[in-house]
């Protein structure tokens, strides 16, 4: 494991103790509380990356320290300069000795952690277990996740443009207002989150189990949908040159929609899909209609 609360602690800690700083001292300058420096150094609780930043420039070590995967040439703690008696007294350092870091992410356990804000993640996140954490407005933008395992966390207006998911499971998530543009969801199983207002421009999703999301106000525009098993879904907004090819349907709808240009092709069950007050152009008419689709609640635009 790359991160986890003990070690956190441990290090809080030893860092603490390097810099002479008692717990209260600490907490003070944090602007907590003694007992709450107590909790992360036993390991029961963990700051969050904002607040974990606040702890470093404190005790004077650099933000990677904190990862388990960070080497010094030093064998003890290299502090960098000595502790601050304030934030405000606080300026920029260069270490004394010559860092080889890695702060990454990946094959860790997360629990309630909160790295809302979060930049420049990319290939550092994979095989972790996540659950309940917050990215809030972050910028995952590039971020390649691989065999996660992503339950109750919010991600609520981040952007995550050009991100590729594989082999993932997302339940319960909260997606928001999040940009998925040219983002690739592969072989995932995505199910009971909430992607209202999110932008899937140039998705693609393939391979995958989609079940039982909310899809409010999405934005759908070259978007594709391959090899994938759509059930218990609700879809509502304008798709434009859309692709929808070999999936499977159950219980979806498409209800107050306008379809445009929009191929489907080979998809199975389609003609349990319900259409209610859709409104499509000829050349989406006459791909539904090859696909067997119940016309009934479609009206053809002139």
């Amino acid at each position: 494991m790359m991160l986890n609360s003990k070690s956190i602690g441990n290090k809080i800690a030893t860092a603490r103790k390097k810099a002479k700083l008692s717990q209260a001292e600490l907490a003070q300058q944090v602007s907590i509380s003694s007992q709450a420096v107590g909790k992360w150094e036993r390991g029961e609780s963990m700051p969050d990356i904002m607040t974990l930043n606040r702890v470093a420039k404190i005790l004077g070590v650099d933000l990677n320290y904190f990862s388990d995967s960070f080497q010094s040439d030093d064998k003890e703690v290299t502090i960098f300069q000595p502790a601050v008696k304030s934030l405000d007294e606080f300026s920029p350092f260069k270490p004394k000795k010559k860092l080889s870091w890695n702060w990454n992410m990946s094959s860790g356990n997360w629990l309630d952690a909160d790295f809302s804000g979060l930049k420049n993640l990319q290939e550092k996140f994979s095989s972790s277990n996540m659950k309940n954490c917050k990215f809030i407005n972050s910028d995952l933008s590039g971020l390649i996740l691989g065999s996660n395992n992503i339950e109750m966390c919010d991600f609520s207006s981040s952007d995550i443009r050009n991100s590729k998911i594989q082999s993932s499971n997302l339940l319960n998530d909260q997606f928001n207002n999040c940009s998925f543009i040219d983002a690739e969801f592969l072989k995932n199983n995505i199910e009971k989150c909430n992607f209202s207002k999110a932008n899937f421009s140039g998705a693609e999703i393939s391979g995958v189990n989609f079940e039982s999301n909310v899809v409010e106000d999405v934005i759908w525009k070259f978007t594709l949908f391959k090899n994938t098993n759509i059930s218990n879904v609700v879809f509502e907004g304008t798709f434009e040159d859309c692709h929808f090819e070999n999936c499977s349907f159950y219980g979806v709808k498409f209800q107050n929609a306008t379809i445009l240009n929009t191929f489907f092709k080979y998809n199975k069950r389609f003609k349990r899909v319900q259409f209610i007050n859709c409104k499509v152009d000829k050349i989406t008419y006459a791909f539904l209609k090859n696909n067997l689709a119940d016309l009934t609640g479609i009206t053809l635009l002139t």
